[in-house]
């Protein structure tokens, strides 16, 4: 079962991918996928159109959500597969959650404004297929295409991380929450990417402490953001704390992520997939 070519976390142009989830499907199976899970940011919008593409392509499909979420003064997201997209307290969280990206996005591009970068809340826009989600990508693929970075990389670091001039503080869902909904919508809950998350040791332990707690059932061991070290890392934390592991590429876009659709690296064999649990 690791063998599995899984991709369980990428994104289209219902959230922030440059893709529309049919055509996330399609490329997925044109690069030997077995099972995908579309998972974007705090909406289910593309759910529908995937689903019908991978069962008239008759790719295994799982509906799934990344929902963000406010953690120790640091935004975490915590992904949700296997859900049921009509689940009324699932779809009024994330409504909740999504109110909130308005008025951030405005303070975007007010900071930006500040120094000197006009016009980033329409050149954001542009870049939405979505325009009730307008999310730090698109003002980044604007800042590209102005010339004020190189790449989506550089733009992070230099404007939109913490502490650069782009960069304006939000408080997301709970974790509490996050869980309560994906596990409320029958899910199962993962841990995204943590090793993009700058917490000590120490904090990284008390957060899967809480996540296992709450009901939460895997991490993502293998993911786009992740070396080797770090794939290593997690395999630890998953086995010390007694999680399934998951495989996914966090895909975008084919401009805008390190690897692409079922490009991760496998997981280590001694681990449980978290697909096990998936129907």
């Amino acid at each position: 079962m690791n063998a599995l070519n899984a991709d369980l976390h990428c994104h289209s142009t219902a959230s922030d991918g440059t893709l529309a989830p049919a055509d996330v499907v399609r490329r997925a199976v044109a690069n030997g996928v077995d099972l995908l899970a579309l998972t974007d940011h705090d909406e289910l919008l593309g759910l529908p159109e995937a689903a019908a593409t991978a069962a008239e392509l008759g790719l295994r499909f799982v509906p799934g959500v990344e929902v963000s979420v406010s953690w120790l003064d640091q935004t975490l997201h915590i992904v949700g597969l296997g859900i049921d997209p009509s689940n009324t307290a699932l779809i009024e969280g994330l409504a909740q959650v999504r109110g909130g990206r308005d008025g951030r996005a405005a303070r975007i591009a007010a900071e930006l404004e500040r120094i000197g970068i006009r016009g980033a809340m329409e050149g954001a826009l542009r870049y939405a297929g979505n325009p009730a989600l307008v999310s730090r990508a698109h003002f980044a693929r604007f800042l590209v295409e102005i010339g004020a970075s190189r790449n989506v990389h550089d733009v992070f670091l230099h404007y939109l991380a913490r502490g650069k001039p782009g960069y304006v503080e939000h408080v997301w869902a709970t974790l509490e929450d996050a869980l309560g909904w994906i596990k409320g919508a029958g899910g199962l809950a993962v841990i995204a990417h943590p090793g993009r998350y700058r917490l000590s040791h120490a904090e990284m332990d008390i957060l899967f402490e809480r996540f296992r707690e709450l009901g939460g059932d895997a991490v993502e061991v293998s993911c786009g953001a992740h070396d080797g070290g770090q794939l290593l890392a997690f395999a630890r934390l998953a086995r010390k704390f007694g999680l399934m592991a998951s495989r996914a590429s966090d895909f975008h876009g084919p401009e805008d992520s390190p690897i692409d659709l079922g490009r991760a690296d496998p997981l280590p064999p001694d681990l449980t997939p978290v697909w096990t649990r998936l129907n």
